[in-house]
């Protein structure tokens, strides 16, 4: 049990040895559970394994669709030609 700012945490503590051994299988469980793992060394902690907070929505090709506004001429040049070094 973990204590946050006094409301108690239900998370797994790991040695690091064994999170060494067993990282792979350890972020699965992380990630099908929920639930945070504390990886300790010497009883002390090190790391938290805690799960991802927002994913990215499965949508998202098009999701800024009709939000840009054109102002303005976009097609004539934006100074006046005669201020063209090139073209003279």
């Amino acid at each position: 049990m973990v204590f946050d700012y006094g409301t108690v945490l239900d998370m797994e503590e790991i040695a690091i040895s064994k999170f060494k051994a067993t990282c792979l299988a350890v972020l699965e469980q992380v990630r099908k559970t929920g639930k945070p793992v504390l990886v300790t060394r010497f009883g002390e902690p090190v790391a938290e394994v805690i799960p991802p907070q927002a994913t990215k929505p499965k949508n998202w090709v098009g999701s800024l669709a009709a939000t840009g506004k054109i102002i303005g001429d976009i097609v004539s040049p934006a100074t006046d030609e005669d201020d063209w070094d090139a073209l003279r």
